[in-house]
């Protein structure tokens, strides 16, 4: 039998904030581009004779923010652990991405494509989109939380 450890290593929790930070500023840029620009039109185009398609009010505005925040969190924190226990490479990185991208995005969207609640269109550009955002959220982490450049 094969036993293996993982001594897991003090965190910088300095490097942390700091590459959370960044993917704030990243994240929420990202994602009011990606809606505002893409999803959205898309969506009142996909979905026409339903009303309030893609609707965006305060309190939407205020569910999004929550969403961006438990996005943020669960994707820094994912690809922090996962280039802590894979290595800092940029094959890591992009991996690492991947796998936060599987299961956030692609879940949410292969979701509501299956609902009926949007077409293959939309789905390819958000996912597209989302992966991209991804992949240069896990560099911004492997940049600032392993100075990787």
């Amino acid at each position: 039998m094969i036993t293996t450890s993982y001594e897991p290593k003090p965190i910088n929790t300095r490097a942390f904030w700091l590459a959370l930070l960044v993917n704030m500023v990243w994240i929420n840029v990202s994602e009011v581009f990606r809606y505002f620009v893409f999803v959205m039109p898309m969506m009142r185009d996909a979905l026409p004779t339903l009303e309030n398609v893609a609707p965006m009010s305060w309190t939407i505005f205020l569910i999004w923010g929550v969403w961006d925040t438990i996005l943020i969190f669960c994707v820094t924190g994912f690809i922090w652990i996962y280039l802590e226990r894979f290595g800092c490479g940029l094959v890591s990185a992009i991996a690492g991405a991947s796998f936060a991208w599987l299961g956030i995005f692609v879940i949410l969207w292969l979701g509501l494509y299956n609902m009926n609640l949007t077409n293959l269109s939309v789905v390819g550009v958000a996912l597209l989109l989302s992966w991209i955002e991804l992949v240069v959220a896990a560099l911004i982490v492997r940049r600032f939380g392993f100075n990787y450049r």
